[in-house]
């Protein structure tokens, strides 16, 4: 915690706590707000299934995007600031989208909201600035995992009023929630001085952005256009050369959107790419069981429950990831975060190794969620906690920033990669095409292999944080040979009284 910001009483804390962790749970709820009305969109927007699913990629895009902007934003101007004006972004988004029968303008509308994902990253690193040592490590690991939580839940309450109400209503819902939302920020998050110095990196930013659009779009619609169609082949060499301009424009820029000397740090790289994967893996579950829960009885391996059911059979994923994130956090304090990460990452792949025998009944399909859920809590609660203790306090939001991105890189990947494995492992079923048991095996057997790959990306992660770079306050750039004020890393301590840096 910066030693110039007074350590906030106890029950100030707990109240910006739980507004930044609501505020992240919120967000993360726009991701599933539609999903229960994917199949209908076509009808209601009057448009065509490949156009209609844009309002599911669109929040995807602009979110991947936000999160380096904004977080570099909150750096230079104030992460509270910054906080306000998503939450401002997320009940623009979702009343544009309560008004709209259209695709072009639900399109919009949902865009807009996926830039409010920035709230995470940066609710992460303002906790770095307000919360007491003490309470550093549980804090982080609930906003981290809020991700996960608002997904859980977001699910069956979708389902349940797009069921029950006209759908409007859930847009017109998330706005209402939003502004309470900001109204919390405005009200228990504290304003602190920004630290860092600078001009924003406009080029950078605009050099970013089409480079993960030409990315992303290659990967989530690469199945609908084809792998080897020139569009897709065409946006990967593009995303190739421009991200590469991109990162040496970067590297040779005074004031860069993203430090890539700070995330080229050994701790801070492999960090980064296990947040790819844990990522991959995370999202392959929530691929895997709501279908096993929704194909019919039938077939020999399907549940034949309806979309609410399923929904709230997931319920149980995100009170396993809320309770757990505090334990994680308390493994942190004691053996480090590197440790809560390599845990996390093999309590995944047993997850998925229970999978392969459970998945035949709801009870199993729970179990092995949960199981994975589990390890996704400590995991995701361990990364920011590593980010934090290897960058100065003055780039703690963008560098946040461009681990939530990885994270959604693997995300997309993997929404990507089990998409494909699943409709290569398909078959003809009433003159529709589902996955076959053996592809849901095969998929889970992916997942725990990416699980894998996270924990020795673990357990590459040098042991104790390596000096920070001091920075010269006129410049906000690293100085060579000068001593690191400790007082700027993340240090969860057993106490207040007598706090003391972890060994990861």
């Amino acid at each position: 915690m910066n030693a110039s910001v007074p350590t906030a009483p106890a029950v100030r804390t707990g109240a910006i706590v739980a507004s930044l962790s609501a505020a992240g749970i919120v967000a993360s709820l726009m991701g599933t707000l539609v999903i229960p009305l994917v199949a209908q969109l076509p009808e209601l927007l009057d448009t065509t299934t490949a156009n209609a699913s844009w309002v599911v990629t669109a929040p995807l895009l602009t979110g991947a995007i936000a999160t380096p902007v904004f977080g570099r934003l909150g750096d230079l101007h104030g992460k509270r600031r910054m906080l306000l004006v998503c939450v401002g972004l997320l009940i623009a988004g979702s009343l544009v989208s309560a008004v709209s029968d259209s695709l072009v303008p639900m399109v919009v509308g949902r865009a807009v909201q996926g830039i409010g994902m920035g709230i995470v990253p940066l609710g992460i690193s303002t906790m770095r600035d307000v919360v007491p040592p003490e309470r550093m490590g549980s804090s982080v690991a609930l906003m981290s995992s809020s991700l996960g939580i608002g997904g859980a839940f977001g699910l069956p309450l979708a389902a349940g009023v797009a069921q029950n109400a006209d759908w409007h209503v859930l847009f017109w819902g998330s706005a209402a929630v939003s502004a309470l939302i900001g109204l919390a920020v405005l009200r228990f998050v504290p304003r602190v001085p920004s630290e860092a110095r600078g001009r924003f990196d406009v080029p950078g930013a605009i050099g970013i952005t089409i480079g993960l659009v030409c990315l992303l779009l290659a990967v989530s619609k690469g199945s609908e256009w084809g792998w080897t169609s020139a569009t897709t082949l065409g946006l990967f060499s593009a995303a190739v050369l421009v991200l590469l301009a991109w990162g040496l424009f970067e590297l040779r820029t005074t004031d860069p959107l993203v430090d890539l000397r700070a995330t080229g740090r050994r701790r801070v790289l492999l960090t980064n790419l296990a947040s790819v994967v844990i990522g991959f893996a995370m999202f392959a579950q929530s691929l895997i069981a709501p279908q096993l829960l929704q194909l019919p009885k039938e077939l020999g391996y399907g549940l034949g429950q309806s979309m609410l059911a399923a929904g709230l059979w997931m319920v149980p994923t995100g009170l396993a990831m809320m309770a757990f994130s505090p334990v994680g956090a308390k493994l942190s304090a004691r053996s480090g975060p590197r440790t809560s990460l390599l845990t996390g990452a093999l309590v995944i792949a047993a997850g998925y190794a229970l999978a392969l025998p459970l998945m035949g009944s709801v009870a199993g399909i729970v179990v092995f969620s949960c199981v994975v859920s589990i390890g996704v809590a400590f995991a995701y609660g361990a990364m920011p906690a590593i980010i934090m203790s290897s960058v100065p306090a003055s780039k703690t939001a963008s560098a946040n920033g461009f681990n939530a991105l990885m994270r959604s890189i693997g995300l997309s990947v993997s929404s990507a990669v089990i998409g494909v494995l699943l409709a290569q492992m398909s078959r003809d079923v009433g003159g529709f095409t589902v996955p076959t048991e053996n592809g849901f095996r095969a998929a889970a057997v992916v997942g725990g292999a990416a699980a894998l790959a996270a924990a020795l990306l673990a357990l590459a992660i040098p042991r104790g944080a390596a000096p920070l770079p001091a920075e010269d306050p006129a410049t906000d750039r690293p100085e060579e040979g000068l001593t690191p004020d400790r007082s700027q890393t993340l240090a969860p301590a057993p106490s207040a009284s007598a706090p003391r840096a972890p060994q990861p």
